[in-house]
């Protein structure tokens, strides 16, 4: 054997990429991208469908998660019945297998069930009961779709909002912004296609394993937004530092990260490159996209907006702001939901900061003729018991409860101004059909153009999918 022929025997396929140029690279670099569902020289992802499943209805979610538990029964579920009995004891036969958070199902004493002291009054030509609480929501209640007694999986917080978000307790699945945008892709040339968005006295528990990619792209995973100074930590320029050094240096990057992805064929190398684009990008759209200065006085009034603050009416209009940007998949995230000692004071105080912008995004989303082709959702992890719960004397609040609680949806696809499902005279369990979790995520991505089953990613021998091994599309709700 020769010296050339010993030589290209120790040759490997990696020596041969490293050793032939930047041509050979950006090749492989081109096919990689479109294999991972990228567009070569755009920060873009397109999704990995090549067709919609179904004809999808909108193209933009927003997705108001309300962290805690909120009271369905203090909010949404109007119970005359449960007032009635207000301080009796619950009936055995529906305690019977039930498991609770922070209630002793086996105790001596059942627990007493807590009427309600909210006043209810009907809306719309619907006629549905709301609230006192609610005065705005009720203003535009024939453009909602509320589902009751909807079931869930897992009693304590943060495991409810990982199922809610991913489809599985545990951590490490991909949230539902994720799987939407590694489907379909996004619109947006500049911005994310999933954007995070949080208010509230405290982050969601789970953090951002709620808004993760888990095993599909990074490229898909939730960023997080502020509505106040840089939208993204570190956005800006560092003093003394222009845009045509910052381009040169984008540029380098590029370059060297092409080279190691020669070395290594590493997918992830190809998002680095795609998300050092889209930052660069980002310098320029995203303060744009903060700045409310084009928003008319009348628009801000509307949410109760005020500019600079980090607040769930700032995040709402933020949320039009970036579906009218091409923006996939927003999701809010509004903290200080869980009232197991005290639905008095806490509750008026934070329904008071969402029930205003709510309406008001779904009306300014109506005039710009927006809502049709968008799906806004408003829903927390899990419900509230018909029982009381004490925990300090003199007050008195409900403990979580997954077999029955309510969540709405606006937008196109639906049939507006109805109630699907239902729960019986105490609020404890649910009526009619049942729905799950489950349902709701495959009612999501049909409206989407998704078929549940059929969005798949095969990981460690398996295919996995947001909705697991369940699930199916609520039919009553679609229009």
């Amino acid at each position: 054997m020769n010296p050339e022929q010993r030589y290209l025997q120790g040759r490997t396929r990696r020596h041969f990429f490293r050793e032939c140029g930047m041509g050979v690279g950006k090749m492989a670099l081109a096919s990689m991208l479109a294999r991972d569902g990228f567009t070569a020289g755009t920060p873009v992802p397109r999704g990995l469908m090549k067709e919609f499943h179904v004809p999808p209805k909108v193209d933009h979610v927003i997705y108001l998660f309300q962290c805690g538990g909120p009271s369905n029964l203090e909010l949404f579920d109007y119970k005359p019945e449960l007032t009635k009995y207000h301080q009796k004891g619950v009936p055995e036969s529906l305690m019977k297998g039930k498991r609770f958070a922070f209630m002793d199902t086996f105790a001596k004493e059942p627990p007493k069930l807590l009427g309600q002291t909210r006043k209810f009054t009907q809306h719309g030509k619907s006629g549905k009961y709301l609230s006192e609480l609610l005065p705005h929501i009720g203003s535009v209640v024939d453009d909602l779709t509320f589902f009751e007694g909807v079931a869930t999986d897992n009693f304590n917080h943060g495991p409810a909002k990982l199922f809610l978000n991913t489809g599985s307790v545990r951590t490490g699945r991909p949230s539902i912004g994720s799987w939407v945008t590694y489907g379909i892709g996004t619109q947006s040339q500049d911005l994310p296609g999933f954007v995070v968005l949080q208010s509230g006295p405290r982050g969601p528990r789970s953090g951002a394993a709620l808004w993760a990619s888990g095993f599909l792209p990074t490229a898909y995973q939730g960023v997080p937004f502020r509505s106040t100074g840089d939208p993204i930590l570190n956005l800006s320029n560092p003093a003394g530092t222009n845009s045509d050094q910052q381009r040169q240096t984008i540029d380098i990057l590029r370059d060297l990260n092409e080279m190691r992805f020669k070395e290594t064929g590493d997918a992830e190398i190809s998002t680095r490159i795609l998300q050092y684009e889209m930052a660069y990008k980002m310098q320029t759209s995203g303060p744009e996209l903060i700045d409310f200065n084009k928003e008319s006085k009348e628009t801000l009034e509307m949410y109760g907006a005020k500019p600079g603050d980090a607040s769930y009416a700032n995040n709402c209009l933020l949320a039009r702001r970036l579906v009218e940007r091409g923006v996939r998949f927003v999701q809010l995230y509004h903290a200080d939901w869980d009232h197991h000692n005290d639905l008095t004071k806490p509750l008026d105080d934070v329904t008071k900061e969402i029930d205003r912008p709510t309406a008001a995004l779904i009306k300014d989303l109506k005039q710009r003729g927006l809502l049709d082709r968008t799906l806004v959702i408003w829903s927390g992890e899990f419900g509230r018991t018909p029982m009381g719960e004490v925990r300090d004397a003199g007050k008195v609040g409900r403990n979580h409860h997954i077999d029955a609680y309510t969540l709405f949806m606006a937008g196109g696809g639906l049939k507006p101004g109805i109630t699907v499902g239902g729960t019986d005279e105490l609020g404890f369990s649910p009526t009619g059909d049942p729905m799950h979790i489950h349902d709701v995520q495959a009612t999501i991505l049909q409206l989407l153009g998704i078929e549940h089953t059929k969005l798949t990613f095969r990981f460690q021998g398996r295919d996995f999918r947001l909705t697991d091994i369940h699930g199916h599309a609520i039919k009553q709700a679609l229009a």
